[in-house]
């Protein structure tokens, strides 16, 4: 780790300098926060989970041409990435009630919706990552709006072609987190970054409604490591 240059320090992964012009390497941590990081404990072996895990997602989506930040896995806990300016936006798709809308709009859990909600947050911890609109994104510059219509549209695919996979593994998608950016080595191209694993999306078991994501850890219900290999068994990937 001294050898490497460290970019940035997440509170999930880390970014190092990579190999080459334009390119990272996001590396993986044990580390489980919630509440932005007002809940915070390190699970040995996490971060190998959540990396072969978003590289099965990021390869699934790739071969379904999702333009995407993601290269390859280098090792258990590093991936290979291309550089790219995060857009300051957290995409939040929403198939089913739970979490954060239940509550503010005194839903009920477990309302399946006709057709996703899509929202947006604003990325900052010290602001508890605000709800915003479409016209805050454009009227700070954010993003522009051919942007964005392109973002939603993606987002949309990814959110059907998950769903789809994740149902053929009896898992509900219940609602998922998305980032995305402008590759560094051509700004005009708009890509998925960061990760897709069950850190960001919320899943449940097709048939008992039990929770298999970051909740575990959240909301005390068990061993959030049994409930990620249990993700990772139920995709094929091994240990």
């Amino acid at each position: 780790m001294s050898k490497d240059k460290i970019l940035y320090q997440g509170k999930a992964k880390t970014i190092i300098k990579g190999p080459k012009k334009h390119t990272l390497i996001q590396r993986f941590k044990d580390d489980a926060t919630a509440y932005n990081k007002k809940k915070h404990k390190i699970f040995k072996g996490k971060g190998i989970l959540n990396n072969r895990i978003s590289e099965y997602l990021m390869t699934h989506l790739r071969s379904e041409r999702i333009p995407m930040s993601f290269i390859k896995r280098i090792n258990d806990r590093d991936q290979l990435i291309h550089e790219c300016e995060i857009i300051p936006i957290e995409f939040v798709v929403r198939n089913t009630i739970t979490g954060s809308i239940a509550k503010k709009l005194d839903l009920k859990e477990g309302i399946k919706l006709k057709k996703p909600l899509l929202e947006y947050y604003y990325k900052e911890d010290s602001l508890d990552d605000p709800m915003i609109s479409r016209d805050h994104v454009q009227a700070f510059n954010w993003a522009t709006k051919k942007e964005i219509d392109k973002i939603d549209k993606l987002s949309l695919k990814i959110n059907t072609s998950l769903k789809k996979l994740f149902k053929k593994k009896g898992l509900i998608l219940v609602d998922f987190k998305l980032e995305f950016g402008r590759l560094k080595s051509n700004r005009s191209k708009v890509v998925l970054a960061d990760e897709i694993s069950p850190d960001s999306c919320r899943l449940w078991d097709i048939k008992t409604n039990k929770k298999l994501d970051k909740d575990v850890f959240r909301k005390g219900l068990g061993s959030l490591l049994a409930a990620y290999q249990e993700v990772a068994s139920r995709l094929g990937i091994g240990h």
